[in-house]
């Protein structure tokens, strides 16, 4: 195998061959667990999604159902009647895992919990994704388990919509689902497919509970530390838009352009500073720099930040994009979802405007 870089080239590949074989029961609805499923299926593994018989709620809302549900096997049973339980048991007896996104016990009125399932099927995993998380031993007590709620809730209580502020301070309101898609679906796939790999060379099975609010919780480690890192210096734990990487920074946030759009900053290394200090023409801010000891509390940075501020509103977005086209410092317009998709990055983007995130290398 050649040991330099330089002899690999970078191909569009689905990897439709790494999950051949996995077999998956898909009982979820919505988005969280479909998105889920999907990305599986992406990877080859077959998926059974069996609905209720009023089906999936997704499939009022436009071509979100085709789009996380093409190329699986469908399948609709009454979740109440015995008969409709034992099919899906049939389907249980040789799958690998089983995916649902009830609320906890939901699973034990059906009949298809973790003990009576695992009699039939040893090996099986099955992935349940809530909302809350379950109550577990005596290390995990709440009573918030039972629950309802939905990707604006799960944000809510994780603290991490409280992350999203404007400028100004006011709450923003997100139109991308952080708490279902990465708090749910890919949390989801990564415990699925750890625990399928320990069932495979155990021959055990078990059940896995994901929460979308814990884990959400979790992916705010760099609040939880940048936080500290501003009140050392500030002396007082920094609001969201004011901290490290929340807009704080001069070399690191949006700047708006004349004509009501914003570029992205993100020359948050002095090189990517200094090289965004040449393109916009202003020498003297090089060495207004955090790494070089200017602190975003200090007047220089502030006044460093204004400078940029103005600059950018002197001119449109188009100006600013054609001007950063050929300059590597880390700037780039923020693009509607419009322009994403017509964007030459997305060209390779199927009939549902999707594209998987990998790509495999080819030598």
């Amino acid at each position: 195998m050649p040991n330099s870089t330089s002899s690999m080239s970078s191909s569009i590949g689905h990897m439709t061959d790494c999950l051949q074989g996995l077999r998956v029961v898909d009982l979820t609805r919505n988005l969280p667990g479909p998105f889920a499923t999907r990305l599986l299926a992406d990877l080859g593994a077959e998926i059974i999604k069996i609905e209720p018989k009023n089906g999936d709620p997704a499939r009022a809302l436009g071509g979100l159902f085709e789009a996380l549900n093409h190329g699986k096997t469908i399948e609709k049973y009454d979740f109440r009647d015995p008969e409709g339980i034992e099919s899906i048991k049939a389907h249980l007896k040789d799958a690998d895992v089983m995916l649902d996104s009830f609320r906890p016990g939901v699973l034990e009125g059906m009949g298809l919990d973790a003990k009576t399932i695992h009699a039939i099927n040893p090996q099986l995993v099955i992935v349940s994704i809530t909302g809350y998380g379950s109550e577990i031993g005596d290390d995990i007590k709440h009573e918030w388990a039972n629950k309802a709620g939905h990707d604006i809730n799960f944000m809510a209580m994780s603290g991490v919509l409280d992350q999203l502020k404007t400028a100004e301070g006011e709450q923003a309101m997100p139109n991308i689902q952080f708490a279902d898609l990465a708090g749910g679906s890919d949390t989801a796939v990564i415990a699925l497919l750890a625990a399928v790999f320990a069932a495979q060379r155990t021959g055990k099975g078990r059940h896995v509970a994901v929460s979308m609010t814990h884990s959400l919780y979790q992916h705010m480690v760099m609040p939880k530390a940048t936080g500290a890192l501003v009140k050392s210096f500030s002396g007082q734990n920094p609001p969201p838009q004011y901290d490290f990487l929340g807009g704080l920074l001069p070399c690191y946030r949006l700047y708006k352009t004349s004509d009501d759009r914003y570029m992205a900053v993100g020359s948050l290394e002095l090189k990517f500073w200094q090289g965004l200090c040449d393109v916009l023409e202003l020498p003297e801010l090089k060495t207004k720099h955090w790494q070089l000891g200017v602190m975003p509390n200090m007047p220089d940075s502030k006044d460093a930040a204004k400078t940029v501020t103005e600059t950018f509103a002197s001119q449109p977005l188009r100006y600013w994009q054609e001007t950063f086209a050929s300059a590597d410092v880390c700037v780039t317009p923020v693009l509607t979802l419009g322009e994403a998709k017509l964007h030459p990055l997305f060209a390779h983007q199927d009939e549902h405007h999707a594209t998987s995130g990998w790509q495999q290398v080819e030598y």
